[in-house]
């Protein structure tokens, strides 16, 4: 069991001051500086962050589709724009970008989504597809990939009939205190314009439900939702890209509703959640000609999905009791909450899932005793050395391999160090 002490970091956490200090971790949780013994090492392991970094909860993606992670992203003809999800559907299967992602496996598209993930400072997120689909390839991602969720894929009668219906996931959800996650107003045909109405006839529409896009919704919609309870993820690139608008954020916000950020699948969204952050902060300020707090869009990645997950007992902040879900940024802003929206793939020094460290600057091997663990690898990114669980490069040469030629993946911080199959590349 792993035991150390992150010394003299900048703690950010939601609901509470920012201040310097330590914070502990023992096996999978966050506990007290003052509980740390040492046990697994004989020794107590301090890492001291010399007030020069700032620790926060990692972050949490409400919305992707892992399978689908591929660039560049396909959308309509220049100058115009969907209705609906439906005809994107069409395009996107006769694209070159679907024609060479269809070289790779599942398990790369799922594989190349994890480190999208990991690269980004996520640790947890949400693939949007059934259950029978990724069961079984969830767990062998580098990062969580909720599998805790009751689905459907929009409520209108063209969606793509996932789960094994509206009425019966929204039961298996509330069950089990879990989330139910569908699209929900994703265009302006009549019957996702209205989709709202129908699930508050079902009598679905509660503190459980997460719904994804929101573009149509009316006040009424808005004022609707938020009485009952119910979560949004905004994904403000992928709704700019399909459709030139996005949901009514400013009065959802103002409405009370409890707002997460997800990226969409790379398809259609932003390159990861750190790319998204900015680009639906600059859409904010375009929208509304004002500024979307930093610290607000702090909460909407951290508790507020936590929250949107049903995890916020285990995720979404840095107090004792939590899963030790950590992201540690250089500190390149004296305020915590512009540092976290201004930074890169490059500024993340650690990133740790339930306590154990997954991606890091060497130093940090120290909580390992200095050693690389078994089944990680060392990457450049940048300047600097890292270790990472798992093994991206060679992930990367087997796909450009796959694929024929030296494919850029701009969600992914490094080039290989080596190939192990030079041809077609």
């Amino acid at each position: 069991m792993l035991e150390y002490v992150l010394g003299n970091g900048v703690i950010v956490s939601p609901g509470k001051k920012v201040h310097t200090g330590d914070l502990g971790v023992k096996g999978e949780k966050i506990v007290s500086p003052g509980g740390i013994e040492g046990a697994a090492f004989g020794k107590k392991t301090k890492i001291d962050l010399k007030e020069k970094s700032f620790v926060y909860p990692s972050l949490i993606n409400t919305h992707d589709h892992l399978q689908g992670n591929y660039r560049p992203p396909v959308g309509p003809e220049k100058g115009n724009y969907y209705l609906t999800w439906l005809p994107w559907d069409k395009d996107l299967k006769s694209s070159k970008t679907f024609e060479e992602r269809s070289k790779l496996s599942r398990e790369d598209l799922y594989a190349l989504s994890g480190y999208k993930c990991l690269f980004s400072g996520v640790t947890t997120v949400n693939d949007h597809f059934p259950h029978h689909l990724n069961s079984q390839i969830l767990p062998t991602l580098p990062i969580r990939a909720i599998q805790e969720y009751g689905l459907a894929h929009e409520c209108v009668s063209y969606d793509l009939k996932w789960g094994d219906g509206i009425e019966v996931e929204h039961e298996i959800a509330v069950k089990n205190s879990w989330p139910f996650i569908t699209h929900l107003s994703e265009g302006f045909e009549v019957e996702a314009m209205n989709s709202v109405e129908m699930l508050n006839k079902l009598k679905i529409l509660d503190k459980h439900c997460l719904f994804i896009h929101c573009i149509a919704f009316s006040d009424e919609d808005i004022k609707k939702i938020s009485k009952a309870g119910a979560s949004v993820s905004w994904c403000g690139f992928s709704n700019m890209f399909m459709f030139n608008v996005t949901c009514k954020i400013r009065k959802m916000i103002d409405a009370g509703v409890n707002v997460t950020i997800g990226t969409d699948s790379s398809a259609t969204g932003s390159a990861n959640l750190l790319e998204e952050i900015k680009f639906d902060r600059k859409l904010y300020q375009k929208l509304y000609g004002e500024d979307l707090p930093a610290k607000k869009i702090f909460e909407m990645v951290t508790i507020n999905s936590a929250k949107a997950f049903w995890m916020q007992d285990r995720i979404g902040t840095l107090e004792e009791g939590m899963l030790g879900d950590i992201l540690v940024l250089k500190a390149k802003n004296d305020d915590p909450y512009e540092n976290l929206v201004d930074a890169g793939m490059k500024d993340i020094e650690l990133l740790i899932l339930a306590g154990t460290p997954i991606y890091g600057e060497l130093r940090f091997l120290d909580v390992f005793d200095g050693k690389l663990p078994l089944g990680y690898t060392q990457i450049k990114v940048g300047s600097r050395t890292m270790f990472v669980k798992g093994d991206p490069a060679g992930l990367y040469n087997e796909i450009r391999n796959k694929i024929g030629f030296k494919k850029k993946l701009d969600y992914l911080p490094f080039e290989p160090s080596y190939a192990p199959a030079q041809e077609g590349l």
